[in-house]
């Protein structure tokens, strides 16, 4: 333990006596860690100490001409130590006065700065010396405590549940609560369980979940429980590398996290991010498993999909089901496919999905469609899912889906669902497909012609096609006589090349508009 102002005071051969009223200081100021001791007679040493020093003085610098002998002298004395962070004065006695000046100690008193008499027979390098050993001791002993728990942390690791075990280990070695957060943003394991209440553990949850959304590997201090008016400080640090993040190491406030706790805590985030990567290894072995099977049913091979989904996850779901297609973010791979292994653990099966190139598709019973929104705001990513369909018509369903993805990335990060889709018709797709660049192509005459002469021929072409081809209803609408616009389509006839009396030559022509959009 590193020594404080107390412990030099409990200490017979330094024979020191507090001369400052103890029930006078403030709480704590007796407990103050002590770093260092520096002996000085300047009227103003401050420039040469550190917040945690002793200063040792034999009292020269208060003479009649150095402006220290009287009440205000000693004041704003004692009002610099204490701003430099000085834990303690110490006064030597019988070498220039015979005792402690009266005006000092009441300054101290003012100011709340502990002030001890070191008496002649006790040089000021003993008190220096006993400093630098107390605190040599306390380096050693935090040294062989880092070295004792970092042993006891390593044999736990090679217990049959190595990270639990790791966890349990560090959590009784800093005697604080330790959290595992996924790569999903779930508490995966914590020590001792149960050991952080609400709403703080609510809210290191979500900041860890924010870190992780992030991708970036980072540490963070956090005040859990304020708002309760309970708070606790915790630390979080990422598991892994940026990019592929493991999860979220979350520690309660410890004493014992000094520089020696630390490396523990180094020697921690070490192992866990080994077994993480470890771990890691076994989902991509995982994810190929999957994604072959996921081909298989697509195909309509359902017999091998069945048997082995039973074996490893549950079984598939049933029927009716849906397909939900998503975006694949780059950056979240890992931990989208951790999700959704939960995902999966939680409805013990009932729920499939395995990557399909740089998309994620995922097979899911109706009334679970909730996950779909999950994926899209947890990932900020785009999903389109189909209509509700038989397990063994998943590849029409995978389709569906898959023309319901590209609506929505159009859209941004979102859903879209195919039975909404489905009811703006068969045109509406042409927007969305390789038709825009002959639609371009079919309408260049127009819109050239409009381009050099400052005409309206595409929009009162439109206007007209939306009514039908009444020519009353569009001289309406766009507010010209009939015959303007019977002249202004004859026009557009000639300029296409095409007659517009026909159906299919103005479907045709209402085709290439919607896709131009």
């Amino acid at each position: 333990m590193k020594p404080t102002v107390q412990t030099l005071l409990d200490r017979g051969d330094l024979a020191l006596t507090l001369l400052t009223p103890a029930g006078a200081l403030p709480h704590g100021a007796l407990d103050a860690t002590v770093q260092w001791a520096h002996s000085s007679d300047l009227v103003d040493p401050s420039p040469f100490l550190e917040a945690g020093n002793v200063l040792l003085t034999t009292g020269t610098q208060f003479g009649a001409d150095s402006g220290v002998d009287d009440p205000a002298g000693f004041d704003a004395y004692v009002a610099r130590l204490r701003a430099s962070g000085v834990a303690a004065l110490g006064f030597g006695t019988e070498v220039v006065r015979e005792g402690t000046p009266d005006a000092l100690v009441a300054a101290c008193t003012a100011h709340g700065l502990p002030l001890f008499e070191v008496p002649y027979r006790v040089p000021f390098i003993r008190v220096v010396r006993t400093i630098a050993d107390l605190n040599a001791a306390d380096a050693n002993a935090r040294q062989a405590w880092a070295l004792a728990a970092q042993r006891a942390i390593s044999l736990a690791a090679l217990r049959p549940d190595g990270l639990g075990a790791t966890l349990a280990e560090l959590s009784h070695r800093l005697g604080a609560w330790v959290g595992l957060i996924d790569a999903a943003g779930t508490l995966d394991r914590e020590s001792p369980v149960g050991g952080l209440g609400q709403p703080a553990l609510g809210e290191v949850v979500g900041e860890a979940r924010s870190m992780l959304r992030r991708g970036q590997r980072a540490g963070r201090s956090l005040e859990a429980g304020a708002s309760v008016g309970r708070p606790q400080r915790m630390t979080l640090q990422t598991l892994g590398g940026g990019g592929a993040l493991r999860g979220v190491l979350a520690i309660g406030d410890s004493p014992e996290l000094d520089a020696a706790g630390r490396e523990v805590v180094t020697s921690v985030i070490a192992l866990a991010g080994l077994a993480l990567e470890q771990n890691r290894d076994l989902d991509r072995a995982r994810g190929h498993l999957r994604a072959g099977l996921l081909r298989s049913i697509i195909a309509g091979d359902l017999d091998l999909a069945e048997r082995v989904s039973a074996e490893m996850w549950g079984p598939l779901p049933a029927s009716p089901v849906r397909v939900a297609i998503a975006d694949l973010p780059p950056e979240h791979v890992d931990r989208l496919a951790e999700f959704l292994e939960l995902r999966v653990d939680e409805r013990g099966g009932h729920l499939f999905f395995g990557r399909d190139g740089e998309t994620l598709v995922v097979i899911l019973e109706d009334a679970d469609t909730g996950i779909a929104e999950e994926l899209a705001n947890e990932f900020d990513v785009p999903v389109g899912v189909s209509d509700a369909a038989s397990v063994d018509a998943v590849a029409d369903a995978h389709e569906q889906a898959l023309r319901a993805l590209e609506r929505a990335r159009e859209t941004g990060p979102g859903v879209a669902w195919f039975d909404d889709i489905s009811r703006q018709g068969v045109l509406a797709f042409l927007a969305r497909t390789d038709a825009r660049a002959v639609a371009r192509a079919t309408l260049a005459p127009l819109t050239e012609y409009d381009t050099a002469n400052g005409t309206t021929l595409l929009e009162t072409t439109r206007v007209w096609l939306e009514h039908g081809g009444q020519f009353d209803a569009t001289a309406q609408q766009l507010g010209v006589h009939r015959h303007t616009v019977r002249s202004r389509i004859a026009l557009a006839e000639r300029l296409l090349g095409r007659d517009l009396s026909g159906f299919h030559a103005r479907a045709d022509l209402w085709a290439a508009l919607l896709a131009v959009g």
